[in-house]
């Protein structure tokens, strides 16, 4: 096991197991596989790599070093040129060996980096196929041991994190905002409104969130998500966890029912499992204090409010998440975003993304079309050249009746927009106005409405295609002006205004 954890706020887990892909001498192998880092840290992924001197009778000499995560259409994308990660990277590369550092980590930075390099031979480039896992995690507080008295709480609490972090990390514990100690467990006595936190040290600015200590040995159902928003026709899992003393008046508690409900009849609890529109949809998959609602073929009707409710052998034990889980069925109302980079000119490209109102579910995959024909399934899609008699447009997998709009080629920003008033003509005071701006633009564009007082003052008004006066007054009047912009560029026009007295 080797770890890295250096007061500069490297927090790492390194799972040391060299990968090696060796033709003829050519080869990449990691110095980790798997990579475990605290939000906010600094983590270093290192590789070292071989070719042979010469080639062919020629000697070999290497052009291009860079780590990737995002490849589609024969492009490697250079973490150096990708926008998510500017000023955030790193490579650091000599003696054939080469480390990529990637400080400020965000959860979103969870992925499987890759490194590449380029030769003068025509076979020399080559990619280290495993690649190194990384996961970024936040912390959270877990009880370990714990005893209820009548006011307080005895427990030993521990920092914990989804994946497992080095265990000579030291952490520091607070209490009410309060920094109580450092360790790696916190144990004492606790009241019922005494809320803990733990970060580690070095890293005290991401701290986990703050729990009720309480919460987690007293009766209690939390929801892993309070939000979820699926697509018709999918299949979407709603999960939650829930908790009960062990013993309750001197008898030890068992579980004797889980289920989940959307109807409550004269405090009766209907399980959804019993319920004919659900018939043959719902799963209850539960275990170790988890219970996890999978519906599938999901309908719009099925958008509501899930809740859990759990039933035990002690008089008072039978309990639920009173705020639920609110599901929202809906199509997948796709758009196409286009970024393009330009930092390194050896390394332009340009990048199509598939965005949804709903964040894609794990075991989806986005499908893409140029010129109507499927070529290929992954959420990026990158381009060495946008020809312009090419067009892109993506689905869900699955969901192809319900395609994006078609991005055609974008080769200049937003046209200056056409403003429009109404009603038309006359405008008195006390009437509802309503300003429309459009521009014809690929990307869609986004809009900004402004007012331009008489001394030259600018005022932002609005974010949206319309802006609406509903009760005019002669002061509104002035010059009205709005912006049409996406990645390509900026335009704007403007309309004057005069409100008329009564």
């Amino acid at each position: 096991m080797s770890v890295t954890a250096a007061a500069s706020g490297f927090v790492v887990l390194l799972l040391t197991v060299t990968v090696v892909q060796c033709e003829n001498g050519w080869d990449v192998s990691y110095t980790s596989t798997e990579i475990c880092a605290v939000r906010g840290s600094t983590v270093d992924i290192t590789c070292t790599y071989t070719y042979p001197s010469t080639f062919n009778n020629h000697d070999t000499t290497v052009q291009e070093t860079f780590w990737f995560i995002k490849e589609s259409n024969g492009i490697h994308v250079d973490l150096r040129t990708d926008p998510e990660y500017s000023g955030r990277v790193e490579n650091l590369c000599g003696n054939n060996k080469c480390t990529l550092r990637i400080s400020n980590l965000r959860e979103s930075d969870s992925a499987v980096y890759k490194f590449r390099f380029t030769t003068n031979q025509t076979t020399g480039s080559l990619t280290g196929s495993a690649g190194v896992t990384l996961s970024v995690t936040d912390l959270h507080v877990q009880v370990r041991e714990s005893v209820k008295y009548d006011y307080s709480i005895w427990a030993e609490l521990r920092c914990q994190s989804s994946c497992r972090l080095p265990d000579h990390l030291n952490y520091v514990w607070y209490k009410n905002q309060q920094k109580m100690k450092e360790g790696a467990s916190y144990t004492g006595y606790f009241y019922s409104e005494d809320r803990v936190s733990c970060a580690v040290k070095g890293l005290e600015d991401f701290r986990s969130a703050s729990m009720l200590v309480r919460s987690q040995i007293d009766w209690g159902v939390s929801y892993t998500s309070t939000e979820i928003c699926a697509f018709r026709g999918s299949t979407v899992d709603i999960n939650c966890t829930y908790t009960y003393p062990s013993r309750w008046n001197h008898l030890d508690t068992t579980v004797q029912e889980t289920f989940w409900f959307i109807k409550v009849r004269e405090q009766i609890y209907d399980d959804l499992r019993t319920d004919p529109e659900y018939s043959g949809r719902v799963e209850n998959l539960c275990g170790n204090n988890k219970c996890t609602l999978r519906i599938s073929n999901l309908r719009e009707s099925d958008s509501a409010v899930y809740k859990f409710r759990f039933t035990t052998n002690q008089p008072r034990g039978s309990f639920f998440g009173s705020a639920g889980v609110t599901l929202n069925v809906t199509d997948p109302q796709l758009q196409v975003h286009v970024r393009r980079s330009t930092a390194n000119p050896s390394s332009t490209w340009t990048e199509l993304t598939c965005h949804s109102r709903c964040q894609l579910p794990d075991h989806l995959s986005y499908v893409w079309y140029n010129n109507n024909k499927p070529v290929g399934r992954k959420k990026y899609f990158h381009l060495r050249h946008f020809n312009p008699e090419d067009s892109y447009h993506c689905a869900i997998e699955g969901q192809e009746r319900f395609p994006s709009p078609t991005l055609y080629y974008p080769s200049d920003a937003p046209k200056p927009p056409s403003v429009s008033v109404s009603p038309s003509g006359e405008i008195r005071e006390g009437s509802s106005v309503n300003l429309t701006c459009s521009s014809d633009a690929n990307p869609a564009a986004k809009y900004t409405w402004y007012k331009r007082s008489g001394d030259k003052q600018v005022q932002r008004l609005s974010e949206e295609t319309q802006f609406v006066l509903s009760s005019i007054r002669s002061s509104d009047s002035g010059e009205y002006y709005c912006t049409a912009e996406n990645e390509l560029g900026r335009s704007s026009a403007n309309i004057l205004i005069t409100v008329t007295c009564e």
